[in-house]
């Protein structure tokens, strides 16, 4: 776990924007984090209106990015106040090859940053998780572990793949260019496998941006905008780290039926997610960024909230209960279950990941100190949060045995009273510990990726 204040930075960063075709809210805050290291970016027109570079495109074209910076802000910083120019000047992007140049694009911002005399000495990195928006469809590219994430009629469609050492494609690319995978992190020390800056892991003239122990180069999902379509979230893994992505839509969705501006929902979430102290094992305690982009698809933004609020009251899709939308206090983790249900979405990435959609199975709400407690439900599966959006490899892998913990776990929790045992009762809320089936796993891929930090930190 990185250093910590001793108490938090509620203040945040926020503002709105909207146009005729999209509306949006974003929301930053430093939290416990003994500095800001994230960084994002909000353009709703990349190409100035009425010039030369718009004639060429059938369409305006809108560009949003989250940066969570690691062992610094620097290279964080300048991916947000420089990546969309830079991915707007590829000629591929000048040719209406969106995809390629959001490729091109990265792996340009990060040789700048490379050639920039300023940066000679720097050691620090962030992820980078960007969605360009054109009339009719979204590209996502992602380097890193922040995220994106579609919210299709209240379901959950990850648009995004957490980029960790332990994925079987990452892992091997990094054993190729002579690296290692220690501890779930790539050399023993950084918890993510791509990332713009970390150039220590860079340092190999025979290979290729892309075949480097760390690389930037994104992947990159297409997506085709429908009218089912409601909203696109980006956000750092402050927020993930929290919530699962199925939770994250059902929170926006009805706030959004509660007419609350996008950029307050924003605020109301990293509020949830914030930890009660500092003694989580991390999670609740970095920094957060959150943006929502609605699409209007015609309709003015009373229209589209109207609307919204329409197919929630009928029930148009999963709904979480009136409540959730409320600002409960820092340290209360709304949550849902986060099994497969009827709704797939298979993304053709490198990883070779299938996400499983959630449905409305009950609530969790998580507390500060890492307690689960159960509302609404008897089912003992909640606690096995076999979900779309985990990435370690004791969390995609779930062995019979590991339902067995979570039953034995619940059953426990139900005769605290009775047992004798504080110490193994106390035992399931230290999320330093190793991983164990029936603990949360949000904790240890926090805890990884701020423990990495921290060497990074100690290393500069």
């Amino acid at each position: 776990m990185g250093q910590t204040l001793s108490e938090p930075v509620v203040e945040k960063t926020s503002e709105s924007g909207e146009d005729d075709r999209l509306i949006y809210g974003v929301s930053a805050m430093q939290g416990w984090r003994i500095s800001m290291e994230d960084a994002h970016t909000t353009v709703l027109d990349l190409l100035p209106p009425g010039s030369e570079e718009a004639k060429n495109h059938p369409s305006r074209i809108s560009f949003f990015g989250v940066f969570d910076g690691h062992g610094g802000d620097k290279v964080a910083l300048f991916a947000g106040e420089n990546i969309h120019e830079i991915v707007a000047k590829q000629d591929t992007f000048k040719k209406g090859n969106y995809e390629q140049a959001l490729k091109d694009g990265f792996l340009a911002t990060d040789r700048a940053i490379l050639n920039d005399p300023r940066y000679e000495e720097e050691v620090s990195g962030c992820t980078a998780c960007v969605g360009l928006i054109t009339g009719d469809k979204i590209y996502i590219a992602n380097a890193g572990d922040s995220r994106s994430v579609l919210g299709i009629k209240g379901r959950a469609k990850p648009l995004s793949q957490d980029h960790k050492p332990q994925l079987e494609a990452e892992k091997s690319r990094i054993n190729a260019a002579g690296g290692f995978v220690d501890f779930g992190r790539v050399n023993g020390n950084l918890a993510l496998s791509r990332a713009i800056g970390d150039f220590e892991f860079k340092k190999s003239a025979e290979l290729s941006p892309e075949a480097q122990i760390v690389t930037a180069f994104p992947d990159v999902e297409v997506h085709e905008i429908t009218d089912d379509d409601e909203f696109l979230v980006l956000a750092c893994d402050g927020i993930w780290d929290c919530q699962s992505s199925q939770a994250v839509v059902e929170f926006v969705r009805r706030g959004i039926a509660a007419k609350q501006d996008l950029e307050k929902i924003c605020e109301n979430m990293m509020d949830n997610c914030l930890a009660s102290n500092s003694e989580t094992g991390g999670v609740g305690c970095d920094n957060m960024t959150m943006i929502v982009i609605g699409f209007l698809r015609g309709r003015t933004k009373e229209e589209w909230y109207e609307e919204i609020a329409r197919r929630v009251a009928a029930g148009d899709g999963p709904c979480a209960p009136p409540e959730y939308a409320e600002f409960r206090g820092p340290g209360v983790h709304h949550n849902f279950d986060d099994r497969e249900d009827d709704y797939e979405a298979n993304l053709d990435l490198k990883g070779g990941r299938s996400f499983g959609i959630s449905g409305y199975k009950g609530r969790i709400i998580f507390l500060g100190d890492g307690t689960e407690v159960q509302t609404d439900s008897d089912d003992t599966e909640m606690f096995d949060n076999a979900d779309e959006d985990k990435d370690l490899e004791s969390q995609v892998s779930k062995s019979p045995s590991s339902a067995a913990a979570g039953t034995t776990a619940e059953a426990e929790s139900k005769h605290v009273e009775e047992a004798s045992t504080e110490e193994q009762a106390g035992s399931n809320a230290k999320p330093d510990e190793e991983a164990k089936p029936a603990a949360s796993p949000s904790q240890f891929q926090s805890e990884s990726k701020l423990d990495g930090k921290k060497e990074e930190a100690k290393s500069a």
